[in-house]
């Protein structure tokens, strides 16, 4: 029996190269660059990588900058950080074509943000301030875009591209390409 891959530390760790969806490839295969584990980042810089990882198509790779945040920020901030990660786990599967996870992750992650709307802010549930940016994160728009992209993947079932679909977490047009 072969050992499992372990880290540095001894963990269990898969070697098996990724490809652009988070998928393992077979040992030798050429994948892409993992993203590193426990990196701690502002809010600021945890949004500008989450975004260029997901216009770059890599929405499982945008999921883990984020579980990196919530794992290593504030409390307070958890519940938005865990959200995005659903979202773009949502995404990740609906681009594999499982559109049942997809549509499941995509609508789990856009509630819970909705949810982040109607407490702690000023003016209470629906309140003046329901509708503001967190850390930057255009709240209601990644809402709208996940619940709107969960009808279209339950509607086709196929593998939508996850470039084309990739949300703006700040409400900014993408960067005009070269």
């Amino acid at each position: 029996m072969v050992g499992r891959d372990r880290d540095a530390a001894g963990r269990a760790r898969s070697a098996r190269p990724r490809d652009g969806l988070g998928r393992p490839l077979p040992y030798g295969a050429s994948g892409v660059a993992r993203q590193p584990e426990g990196v701690v980042r502002t809010p600021a810089e945890t949004v500008r990588e989450a975004q260029r990882l997901l216009d770059a198509g890599m929405p499982f790779h945008a999921h883990e900058v984020f579980e990196d945040a919530w794992k290593s920020g504030p409390q307070e901030a958890a519940a938005l950080w865990r959200a995005l990660a659903q979202v773009a786990v949502g995404l990740t599967h609906a681009a594999r074509g499982n559109a049942v996870g997809g549509a499941r992750l995509l609508r789990r992650g856009a509630d819970a943000l909705a949810a982040l709307g109607r407490v702690d802010r000023p003016g209470g549930p629906g309140g003046p301030d329901a509708g503001v940016a967190r850390y930057g994160v255009d709240v209601p728009g990644v809402v709208g875009w996940a619940r709107e992209l969960a009808g279209r993947v339950e509607a086709g079932g196929g593998p939508v591209d996850p470039v084309a679909e990739a949300p703006r977490l700040g409400g900014a047009p993408p960067p005009p390409s070269i």
